[in-house]
Parts: C-alpha cells; sequence; structure tokens
C-alpha cells in the first residue's frame, strides 16, 4: 500500500486499468441502455398492464439483493473478475431468452425478472468492489462524472437509435433486432473485461456483517443505509414510470427515443461539469442543492401530464441528478475505505450498500404496483412522482455532515481508501 505522503500528493487522473474498467461499464451500460428503454414498453404493449411491468420489476430487485448477499462470498474469496464476466454473460443469455420467447415473453415476466436481477447482481457487486479498488477520494469523484458522462452519451445517441429501427420496423421485427444487437454488444463487453487484471481480496467472508452494521450504533452504516434505501426508492419509480409514461402519452417509440435523447444530452453536460469541478468541501451543499432541485422538478407534471411536462420533468432531472447521486457514491465509497480495517471489509460494505438500493427498490416497486393497480388518474400519478421524488432529500438529511470524509482523510495524510495492486 502506498505511504501517507504519496497518498496525500495523488493525482485525479485515472490509469490505463480505470479506464479500461470505465469501457467495461460503458459496454455494459450500452446493451442495456440498447433495450432497457423498451423493455418495459415491450412487456406493457403486450399486457396492457402497468402492474406486470412492475412484477417485472420487483422480481429482478429481490433477485439482485439475494445475489448480493449470496454472490459476496465467491466475490471475497474466488476470482471477482469470474463474477464479473458472468454477469455480462447471463445479460446477453437474458436477451437470447426474450428473443427467443417472442411476444410470449410477457408470460414469462417472473422468471425473466429473476434471470435479469441474477446478470445485474453478479455485475455490479463485482464491478463496485473493484472500482473500489482502483479508485480512492482524490479520483473517485473524477470517476463518477466520467461514469455519468459516459451513461449521457449512451443516452444520446442509443435510445434515440432503438427508437428509430422499432418505428421503422414491422410487428415485432425491430424489437427483436435491438434485442439482437444487445446481445452481441454484452458479448463484447464479456471479451474486453479479460484485459482487467484480477485484484485478490483477502480473509474469509463475514455473513452477517452487512446486516450487523445496519444497526451499529456509532458507524455512520445506519444512516447510509438509510440514505441509500431512500435514493434506490426514488430511481425505481422514476426508472421505470417515466419512460412509460412517455410511450403511454405519445404511443411512439421514436418519441420516446427522443424524450431520452435531450434528457441525456442535459445529463452529459451536467454530469461534465460536476464531475470535474466539484470538490469533497463542496459536497454536502452541492448535495442539497440537487436533492432540494430533483424534489421540485416534479411540478411541472401538476399542470398536466403529458409530453411537454414530462419532458422538462426529464430535463431538470437530469440537469441536478448529479449534484445528488456524485456526492452520494463518492462519499460512501470514501467511508468504506476510511481505514485499513474498513478497507479490508470492502466485499461486505460494498454488499450493505448495494442491499440498501435493493430494499429501497424494492419498497418503492411495492409503491408503484399498488398505485397503478388502485388508479391511473393523473393526479394520483402526479402525486405518486412527487412523493417518490422528495427521497433524496431524506438521503440528505441523514448524511449531511458526513459527506467530507474523502476530504479528511487528505488532511489528516492518509488514504481513506488506498488503492490495491492487482495480482501478479
Amino acid at each position: 500500500m502506498p505511504n501517507s505522503n504519496h497518498s496525500a500528493v495523488r493525482s485525479s487522473r485515472l490509469d490505463s486499468q480505470t479506464r479500461l474498467l470505465l469501457s467495461v461499464n460503458a459496454f455494459f451500460v450500452t446493451a442495456n441502455a440498447l433495450s432497457g428503454t423498451y423493455l418495459g414498453v415491450y412487456i406493457w404493449k403486450a399486457s396492457n398492464d402497468f402492474a406486470k411491468v412492475g412484477w417485472f420489476t420487483l422480481f429482478n430487485y429481490v433477485i439482485m439483493a439475494l445475489t448480493f448477499w449470496i454472490a459476496g462470498n465467491g466475490v471475497k474469496e474466488s476470482n471477482k473478475m469470474t463474477y464479473l464476466r458472468a454477469g455480462i454473460f447471463i445479460s446477453a443469455g437474458f436477451y437470447a431468452v426474450v428473443l427467443l420467447l417472442g411476444s410470449s415473453a410477457q408470460n414469462w415476466i417472473y422468471c425473466l425478472g429473476m434471470l435479469q436481477g441474477l446478470a445485474a447482481g453478479l455485475f455490479w457487486l463485482s464491478f463496485n468492489v473493484v472500482y473500489f479498488e482502483m479508485t480512492d477520494a482524490n479520483n473517485r469523484d473524477r470517476f463518477n462524472g466520467l461514469a455519468g458522462v459516459i451513461g449521457s452519451v449512451v443516452g444520446i445517441v442509443v435510445p434515440w437509435t432503438s427508437g428509430f429501427l422499432i418505428s421503422r420496423s414491422a410487428g415485432g421485427n425491430g424489437y427483436r433486432l435491438v434485442f439482437a444487437i444487445s446481445l452481441g454488444v454484452f458479448v463484447g463487453g464479456f471479451l474486453l473485461s479479460f484485459l482487467l487484471r484480477h485484484r485478490k481480496t483477502r480473509g474469509d467472508y463475514n455473513w452477517l456483517l452487512p446486516f450487523r452494521y445496519i444497526v451499529r450504533r456509532r458507524t455512520p452504516w445506519p444512516a447510509l443505509f438509510g440514505a441509500l434505501a431512500a435514493q434506490g426508492l426514488r430511481e425505481s419509480v422514476i426508472g421505470v414510470f417515466i419512460g412509460l409514461l412517455v410511450f403511454v402519452e405519445t404511443g411512439s417509440e421514436m418519441r420516446l427515443g427522443q424524450f431520452v435523447l435531450l434528457t441525456s444530452a442535459v445529463g452529459f453536460v451536467s454530469f461534465y461539469v460536476t464531475g470535474k469541478w466539484l470538490k469533497p468541501s463542496w459536497r454536502d451543499k452541492g448535495m442539497l442543492v440537487g436533492a432540494a432541485s430533483l424534489a421540485l422538478s416534479v411540478i411541472p407534471l401538476f399542470f398536466g401530464v403529458g409530453f411537454v411536462s414530462l419532458l422538462v420533468y426529464g430535463i431538470l432531472s437530469a440537469l441536478f441528478m448529479p449534484l445528488f447521486v456524485i456526492p452520494m457514491t463518492s462519499s460512501v465509497f470514501d467511508w468504506i475505505g476510511s481505514d485499513d480495517e474498513s478497507a479490508s471489509l470492502r466485499v461486505e460494505f460494498v454488499v450493505l450498500r448495494e442491499l440498501a438500493l435493493c430494499a429501497g427498490r424494492i419498497v418503492g416497486m411495492g409503491i408503484f404496483i399498488a398505485t397503478v393497480a388502485a388508479t391511473r388518474k393523473p393526479a394520483i400519478i402526479s402525486l405518486l412522482l412527487a412523493f417518490v421524488g422528495s427521497f433524496p432529500l431524506l438521503s440528505w438529511y441523514l448524511t449531511r455532515g458526513r459527506l467530507r470524509v474523502g476530504m479528511e482523510g487528505r488532511r489528516s495524510g492518509k488514504s481513506p481508501s488506498p488503492r490495491l495492486k492487482s495480482a501478479k
């Protein structure tokens, strides 16, 4: 591990392996963006049932949470890169199954949801552990900013392209073509991942540690768990519902692609600026501004749920999301690496982080299913979005004063999360 003098002056630049990790992430995000934007629409068109989309997503999150916890053992005690590649491979398999099932896929939504949850759990657990090992408090905001920029660029180009292909193809041929392209991109990401070096993790996996720290006093984790759950609750409902509403209001996959293009373009600029200029000392205030703005961005929907109001909402959300999500993500990982003991338990703490997000997502999806099963009145839908959209404020409240750990580590001459050398 580097000495304190070295870590105190460590550059915020990213090395070749870290850039490669961003590339693998780009392949995974691109493949999901090609089809994921329209997967909910595909299920809804076959079933005309919002709740069915919700059940698919709920099973996804439940299995994802179980995968995080169970796979944590293999990620810590075995080769974590194997689990990352397995996540990409199973994601490709998911779209292969959807292609084989065709229009009957809606009859298998529970199994499909579980399969996608397994793939996502394996990939994101491994990815986040490797991300933690490759970065430190000096360059974590930069990495997250670049990841956001990549996601926004993908969002600008890919969903619009998918919408164009779907809208120009007869019947379900466009969906089948897009799912096939996604499968191919996943294969590309799978092959690229072999260039990532394996980093050994010492020690045995502590199965119960993630649950013990949820209630352990005198640690930040009870508050961080609540903050992450609040983040997950918002993202689950917004992530599923907004795209569906755009399609239902317009009846056009092309218009949905245009919506994602415009909001992603705004997100691209915002992520770039925030990732470049946001300093650890500004995280607290920046996150408050982001959380409050996300809560207020739902106001246009109270004047009517239509394409224009949804677009305004999407643009405002994309503009302020980086101010919320970059401090939130960076600070949690800074806490994981706040000392040598915590860093040695990084797999367990990453599992804890992911379980918190999944807990919020599961609760959020339960609220979504209950609401759309009871009513589809625009006023109730707007209230639902306003309710879940306010949860970032809870995240800020629970983490306020805890967001400067990276800066404190540098001031003390300690490295909150020393990068770990890859195995020879």
